[in-house]
């Protein structure tokens, strides 16, 4: 089967950082659904594993390695104990990073972690929401607690990088559970993309994001997501309600005094969308279940895709354009790439 892969971690402007390859195709054991893989998008989590993290700078990798945590496309087998899909099921999902990636014609993964994809959706339109859908739905309403179908509505939420991909879908979901949302964007046209998806308020994380808050008439905030980095910690901290809560997806080097969260007796949480299918926890059926909420939120017109940019085929050039982007850190939403 056609591929994209790696064969050394490498910056993406090194034209061997991804090379079209020939790969034997697998086939589904067990749990696993095999998917005719139709189209992919790229999250910073693709480029920072391009980029060797967790490896030494230009380490080997042989057999080559494929990329890739979102996708969409269409079952082609099962294997003996599936018991929620069939072929010709047209499925979504961000997969398991322990495994071979998406970035392949066929793609071996577990049925607990994938869902039927949104009917009004294009297979690029689909591709763009996973990874960064999970995220945001797990940070909001399995970390932080609020209530998906609105018993929180009138609470206040700071999303902090909330043009991202991760906000993006973020902002809608915190509006469907009733959330008046702060997003924090620094650019006109992020400022823009964030209103149109549904914030009440905007603010620039670039200038002082604590007194922007507090010119809104905001003391205080009831939950805060860093869905960028950690360098807005004390902001954070400070924003945040006595008993609130923070949730973040970066696993920072940085600083984090907790004096101001012990005085509040406020909480901190890590989301880590990959948890589940890496350790195999029981209830891995979860992202399932919740990939199917949201195919039908979207199917019933509340959330809409977060796409902003698709490239066609799927291959080497392709996949370094598209790391290239995300790298830039200024694009909003998603970038697909669709179609051997």
């Amino acid at each position: 089967m056609k591929a994209v892969a790696l064969t050394q971690y490498l910056p993406i402007d090194v034209p061997e950082s991804f090379l079209d390859v020939e790969l034997p195709k697998p086939g589904p054991t067990g749990n696993d659904i095999l998917v005719a893989v139709k189209a992919v998008a790229v999250n910073p989590v693709d480029t920072k594993v391009r980029a060797g993290w967790g490896k030494e700078p230009g380490a080997v990798e042989n057999p080559p390695r494929v990329l890739g945590w979102d996708a969409s496309g269409v079952v082609e087998a099962v294997g003996p104990d599936v018991t929620l899909f069939k072929p010709g099921d047209e499925v979504w999902y961000a997969g398991d990073i322990t495994r071979a990636g998406c970035n392949s014609e066929f793609q071996a993964v577990d049925e607990r972690i994938v869902g039927r994809k949104p009917k009004s959706l294009s297979h690029a339109e689909a591709a763009a929401l996973p990874l960064t859908t999970i995220t945001a739905y797990e940070a909001f309403f399995d970390r932080l607690g609020i209530d998906r179908d609105g018993a929180d509505a009138g609470q206040s939420i700071l999303i902090i990088g909330a043009g991202g991909g991760v906000g993006s879908i973020g902002i809608q979901l915190a509006k469907h559970a009733g959330l008046t949302v702060i997003a924090t964007a620094s650019r006109p046209e992020t400022e823009a993309w964030v209103r149109e998806l549904g914030a009440d308020h905007v603010v620039n994380h670039r200038e002082d994001i604590l007194a922007q808050v507090r010119a809104l008439g905001m003391q205080h905030v009831d939950h805060v997501a860093i869905f960028n980095d950690m360098r807005h910690w004390a902001t954070a901290a400070e924003l945040i309600r006595p008993q609130g809560g923070i949730v973040t997806i970066d696993d920072t080097n940085l600083p984090m005094p907790m004096e101001t969260m012990k005085s509040k007796a406020a909480s901190l949480h890590w989301e880590f969308m990959f948890a589940r299918a890496m350790h195999q926890t029981p209830d891995m059926i979860e992202q399932h279940k919740l990939l199917t909420w949201i195919a039908g939120q979207i199917d019933s017109g509340n959330i809409r895709t977060t796409v902003s940019k698709v490239l066609s085929p799927i291959n080497a050039d392709n996949m370094r354009e598209a790391h290239r982007l995300v790298e830039t850190g200024r694009a909003k939403g998603k970038v697909v790439v669709e179609e051997y």
